[in-house]
C-alpha cells in the first residue's frame, strides 16, 4: 500500500473554456480508504482518472508512495481500477479473466494459480472459476472485476463509481463486502461516487467536490455535523439540510426564521454576531427539528405531505414566512394529518447559521 498525495491538479480540456478540475490539493494516507463525492460534471471521475494516468494533468502534482508520476505512463503506476462497467472478457471464464493481466505481465504460472486462487476464495468465486461472465449475476460479475484488481497486489486501488449498475439490494451487499475487504487487505482506496450513503457508510473520509473544487474534505460524521458551507449541508443527508432565510434582531440575542423568534445563545450566537450583515441562512438538518408542544422555541407549521419510510416518517411542512417546505424526520410511529398545524421545535445545539452571500458556515475554519 501507498500514501497518494494530490498538489494543486488541475485539468483543462481542449475545447473546454474553464478548469474541470481546478486546484485540487488531498493527501491520501497509506491504508486509507478515501472516497471522492459529490454531483455530476464535479471533477471527481476526472481526478481518478488523472490518479490512474488515464488523463493528462494540466498542472499541479501528483504523488504516489512519495514518487512524483505526472509523466508515468499508466501502466508503471502500480495501480488497479475498477471501473462502472464490470469490463470482463465474455469468451473467458472467471478463472482467465483474473489470469489475464497476470500472464500479459509475466508472472509465472505457479504464482497465477496461486494468487487467482486466493482472490477467489477471498470475494466467493471458489466455485464460479470455470464460468463464463454471462452465467453470472450482476453481483458476481462485479467480484470478478473486483478480483481482477486484488490479484494484481497494486499499491493503491481505484473505484469509479463500480456499484452504480447494480440494484439497490446488491448495492448494500457490495457495500459490506468491499468495507470487509479494505480491512482484511489494509489497502489504500481511493473511490468515486455520488451516492452520499455509500461516502458515509464505506470512507475513512470524504472528500465532497462541487464545480471542480473541493468543498471539504473529513471524516464521514464530521462532514455531516459541520458542513463547511450551504453545498455540502444540502448534498450530504437525505432528506437535505433545511437552509431558512432569517436574520437578527435586537442586540443579535434573537433569530428570526420566519415566524419564529428564537432565542440564540452560546457559539450560534457568537457566529451570528461575527456576520457583516442581519441577513443570515438558517441550516437545520431535518432530524433535529421535532414535532413538540412543550416550552421549547417552536412555530406552528402545516402539514402538506407525509412519507412514511417504516422505519422513519418524513413530514413536508410550511411555515409561516418561509417559502420553502420545512422538512421533519420523525420516528416510525409518528402520525400527522395533511392541513393539521403542528408545533415545531429547533435543536439549536445542532443549528448551523450561513452566510447568504458566501454560503460559508459562520465560524467554519477557512
Amino acid at each position: 500500500m501507498a500514501a497518494v498525495s494530490l498538489d494543486r491538479l488541475s485539468k483543462r480540456y481542449a475545447s473546454g473554456h474553464a478548469l474541470a478540475v481546478d486546484a485540487v490539493s488531498l493527501d491520501v494516507e497509506h491504508g486509507e480508504f478515501m472516497i471522492l463525492l459529490g454531483p455530476s460534471g464535479c471533477g471527481k471521475s476526472t481526478t481518478l482518472r488523472m490518479i490512474a494516468g488515464l488523463e493528462s494533468i494540466t498542472s499541479g502534482e501528483l504523488a504516489i508512495d512519495g514518487r512524483r508520476v505526472n509523466d508515468v505512463p499508466a501502466k508503471d503506476r502500480d495501480i488497479a481500477m475498477v471501473f462502472q462497467s464490470y469490463a470482463l472478457y465474455p469468451h473467458m471464464s472467471v478463472f482467465d479473466n483474473l489470469a489475464f493481466g497476470l500472464r500479459r505481465r509475466g508472472i509465472e504460472r505457479a504464482e497465477i494459480e496461486r494468487r487467482v486462487r486466493d482472490a477467489a476464495a477471498t470475494l466467493g468465486l471458489a466455485g464460479l472459476l470455470e464460468r463464463k461472465p454471462h452465467a453470472l449475476s450482476g453481483g458476481q460479475r462485479q467480484r470478478v472485476a473486483l478480483g481482477r484488481a486484488i490479484v494484481r497486489d497494486p499499491k493503491v486501488f481505484l473505484f469509479d463509481e463500480p456499484l452504480s449498475n447494480l440494484d439497490a439490494a446488491l448495492r448494500v451487499g457490495m457495500r459490506g463486502e468491499l468495507i470487509k475487504l479494505h480491512h482484511r487487505l489494509g489497502a489504500t482506496m481511493i473511490y468515486v461516487t455520488h451516492d452520499q450513503v455509500e461516502a458515509m457508510t464505506m470512507g475513512d473520509r470524504i472528500c465532497i467536490m462541487n464545480g471542480g473544487r473541493v468543498a471539504q474534505i473529513g471524516r464521514p460524521l464530521e462532514v455531516y455535523r459541520d458542513p463547511a458551507d450551504t453545498f455540502v449541508a444540502s448534498f450530504l443527508g437525505s432528506p437535505p439540510t433545511n437552509l431558512l432565510p432569517s436574520r437578527l434582531d435586537g442586540d443579535g440575542g434573537t433569530l428570526v426564521v420566519g415566524a419564529a423568534r428564537v432565542a440564540i445563545n452560546g457559539a450560534l450566537a457568537a457566529s451570528a454576531r461575527s456576520a457583516n450583515g442581519a441577513e443570515l441562512l438558517f441550516g437545520i438538518r431535518p432530524e433535529d427539528v421535532r414535532i413538540d408542544g412543550g416550552a421549547a422555541p417552536h412555530v406552528a407549521a402545516e402539514v402538506l405531505a407525509v412519507e412514511p419510510l417504516g422505519a422513519e416518517t418524513i413530514i413536508r411542512t410550511r411555515v409561516p414566512g418561509i417559502a420553502q417546505d420545512v422538512l421533519v424526520r420523525a420516528g416510525r410511529t409518528a402520525s400527522a394529518r395533511i392541513g393539521e398545524q403542528l408545533p415545531l421545535a429547533f435543536d439549536l445545539a445542532a443549528a448551523h447559521l450561513f452566510d447568504p452571500v458566501t454560503t460559508r458556515r459562520l465560524g467554519a475554519p477557512s
